[in-house]
């Protein structure tokens, strides 16, 4: 039933297990990983697409249920990518990323 409400959001969602098997991608992470096989994504795991830091780090995440948040530009787009554990009564089960552009310049707020 989730799936409906993320299916076509302007935001990336890849969900993977605790394995780093991919068990979910709506349509927008599809797309943006199209260069990879998109859909076919699904069931392959995310450790045969990073480089050693980034399985280190991955690992590490899922051992300590930590996020990471970053910001990147590619192709003239900013995005930010965040990723974290997802879990289950307090267990790791997973991670997740989401990825969304932003503008080059953003509002602030300071609330109290």
């Amino acid at each position: 039933m989730v799936e409906k409400y993320f299916s076509e959001i302007p935001v990336a969602i890849t969900v993977t297990d605790l394995n780093g098997d991919i068990v979910y991608m709506n349509n927008k992470s599809e797309k943006v990983f199209e260069n990879y096989g998109g859909k076919e994504l699904i069931g392959k795991n995310i450790f045969n697409y990073h480089n050693s830091n980034s399985q280190n780090q991955i690992t590490e995440m899922l051992k300590n249920n930590t996020t990471n948040v970053y910001t990147i530009e590619k192709n003239g787009i900013k995005k930010i990518i965040f990723q974290s554990p997802w879990t289950v009564n307090n267990t790791v089960k997973g991670m997740v990323e989401l990825s969304y552009e932003i503008p080059f310049e953003m509002k602030h707020f300071k609330r109290t």
